[in-house]
């Protein structure tokens, strides 16, 4: 039978566990000011963060897609686990011991161990690997290509090289030994199953281990070292495992990750040794994929890291081989180069090296001279477009002009389509104007193709008619976001983010002070709340907890990280400051509605009603001198 986790040890985990390092180990964040970060979305392709992160409140939203909650709602989208196997990682990685109600274990859908347990596995594979590439004489092949292609025992151990024995069933009986099962064993790819039993998924070959950006080992690239081996691939990856996906894995990820979150460039390599030659060289920024071509869960990765934006910031460098595969994939490249907004370059070294043969050749300082040279991959892509064509003939110039000009469309930066333009001109041997005739012509073919109605038919045309469709009643949060509601909306993040600082003013508040059924009905939610005597990441959680409304939820999403405007001073003098505007309104408003009775009132046959309003006003133009003077005595910006 499931057991559900203590309330308290949950309590704890969230406590203990900062929700900014848990969503680093995705996304790259940066300081937006006012105690939040900002990153690109994992769960939506954008092109500008929109994905916030408050880590003092525990609480992530995207003004995106919407999405949002805690650290345990962001690891349950992201990774795909229930709410417990959640807490159960999460308790892992803090090194806290959970406890069940009545004895219970965790529930069936999912073993909450595996996980760990094949990174676990993983673990002790590549220490178990990375000795034997040392030590043992049977591993004198590798120790010998390692030598061979100019890297040191240093080099080795800092990429955690390894060897496979030959025999086949060293590992197994090493891990089984550390008590993992054969069915652990055959789900992490670490072994396969055979008619005499379990073998080693890898023999006789040299290892990298494939790590994620956190670290963990999770699978491993093979190479050949043996012409007697079985398997005649030259290299043999790790096959798609829980833990293991090769579509969204880059190979020195875990190494390069921060280097090109700080400086906006990433170097895309073809190969394991072309990592290491190049982080050797000082080029920190390289990756390489495993097995598979660069696709688009890659970019997602790559543009999460250098918060890649439409300000034509950063830039991702390909290098390829000079042969024809290589132009193959720079061309297949170009094609899905709409992934990216940071400018697209390649790198070819004009004799055909790859980085590792090239440091081999001419030392660390030509890897580097090799990535500073790079060109625009449009440029790489036109020549060899206009390779195909004989340019000496007029209609083969023709024929290459029309072609050309349509990389021009796939550029970004229209700033550098008329370069493209001129510099087609000089290459085909052209007129400038000629081309940018064909250029114009090519874009209104396209406008005119793309100019039709939604179910086809060209636009002015008639065409089926379509069903009339009912727009939807707007929902009461969509007018929260205007101008009047604003000090609500202040307010509401202040008492969220802040609530230990919220509660030393926030008694002086009641339903009055809120006009928004949104923020009227949290504000009741609030209200319900014991007020925290500090920091507690557990408030927030709570609070969520209590709001069954839908649009309620996302408001109270959004208040958790959207930063105060007031972004300068004291913590608390701000949260004051913004209580008592709201307050200050509430009073204004109050003053206003005496002030209109007491114009429609008379003064000599409603004498008493008119006096108590009048006294009414005065005590309520006093308390609005005394909030002014809290205010100005806190020294809060305004």
């Amino acid at each position: 039978m499931a057991g559900r986790i203590k309330d308290e040890d949950i309590q704890l985990v969230r406590e203990r566990t900062r929700i900014d390092e848990v969503i680093e180990q995705y996304v790259t964040l940066k300081n937006a000011g006012g105690g939040s970060r900002k990153g690109l979305c994992p769960f939506h392709d954008e092109k500008s963060p929109s994905f916030n992160v408050r880590p003092s409140v525990g609480s992530y939203h995207c003004f995106g897609c919407g999405v949002g909650g805690d650290v345990f709602k962001f690891v349950m989208e992201i990774e795909g686990l229930t709410f417990v196997e959640t807490v159960e990682r999460l308790a892992a990685k803090g090194g806290i011991t959970l406890r069940y109600e009545d004895g219970g274990t965790p529930g069936p859908r999912r073993d909450p161990n595996q996980r760990p347990r094949l990174l676990a596995a993983h673990r002790e594979a590549g220490e178990f690997y990375a000795a034997t590439l040392q030590s043992s004489p049977d591993a004198q092949a590798g120790r010998q290509f390692v030598k061979d292609r100019g890297f040191d025992q240093v080099a080795a151990e800092k990429f955690g090289m390894g060897f496979a024995p030959r025999g086949g069933e060293q590992l197994v009986a090493h891990l089984k030994g550390k008590g993992y099962t054969d069915d652990e064993l055959v789900v992490g790819g670490l072994a396969s199953r055979g008619n005499r039993g379990l073998y080693d998924r890898f023999r006789g070959r040299l290892l990298w281990p494939i790590r994620e950006m956190t670290g963990e080992v999770i699978g491993f690239g093979a190479r050949r070292m043996f012409d007697d081996d079985r398997v005649e691939a030259k290299y043999l990856n790790t096959s798609e495992t829980p833990i293991y996906k090769k579509s969204q894995v880059l190979y020195g990820l875990d190494l390069a990750r921060r280097s090109i979150s700080s400086s906006g460039q990433a170097v895309v390599v073809e190969g394991y040794t072309d990592v290491m030659a190049c982080h050797e060289a000082g080029v920190t920024t390289a990756v390489a994929t495993c097995g598979t071509a660069f696709g688009e869960d890659h970019a997602r990765v790559m543009r999460r890291l250098m918060l890649d934006d439409q300000a034509f910031h950063g830039e991702v460098i390909f290098t390829f081989d000079g042969d024809e595969a290589g132009q193959r994939a720079a061309i297949k490249t170009f094609n899905g180069d709409q992934q990216f907004v940071a400018q697209t370059y390649v790198a070819v070294e004009p004799r055909g090296m790859d980085p590792c043969d090239l440091r081999l050749a001419d030392g660390d300082a030509a890897v580097r001279e090799l990535v500073a040279s790079r060109i625009p991959l449009y440029r790489f892509v036109l020549d060899n477009m206009l390779g195909k064509y004989d340019l000496d003939r007029g209609d083969q110039r023709v024929d290459a002009v029309r072609e050309a000009v349509g990389l021009a469309s796939a550029i970004r930066d229209r700033s550098k389509i008329d370069a493209l333009l001129r510099e087609i001109a000089g290459r085909v041997g052209t007129d400038v104007d000629q081309v940018r005739s064909e250029h114009r012509r090519r874009e209104a073919i396209a406008a005119k193709t793309t100019k039709t109605t939604t179910n086809g038919a060209p636009a002015g045309q008639p065409g089926q008619q379509q069903p009339p469709v009912e727009a939807p009643l707007p929902s009461p949060a969509v007018n929260f976001g205007l101008p009047q509601f604003a000090d609500e909306r202040e307010a509401l993040k202040a008492i969220v983010q802040h609530p230990h600082l919220a509660s030393k003013h926030a008694d002086d508040l009641d339903d009055n002070d809120f006009t928004h059924p949104i923020s009227k009905v949290l504000w009741k939610h609030i209200e319900a709340m014991p007020w925290p005597t500090g920091p507690d990441s557990n408030w927030l959680p709570q609070l969520s907890d209590t709001v069954t409304d839908d649009d309620a939820r996302r408001i109270l999403s959004i208040a958790a990280v959207e930063p105060l405007r007031a972004r300068e001073g004291n913590t608390g003098a701000v949260v004051m400051a913004v209580i008592i505007r709201l307050q200050l309104l509430t009073l204004g408003r109050r003053v206003a509605e005496i002030k209109s009775k007491l114009q429609r009132t008379n003064p000599i046959e409603q004498a008493d009603i008119y006096n108590r309003m009048f006294g009414e006003l005065i005590a309520l133009e006093q308390q609005l001198r005394d909030l002014r003077d809290r205010s100005l005595a806190g020294d809060v910006p305004s």
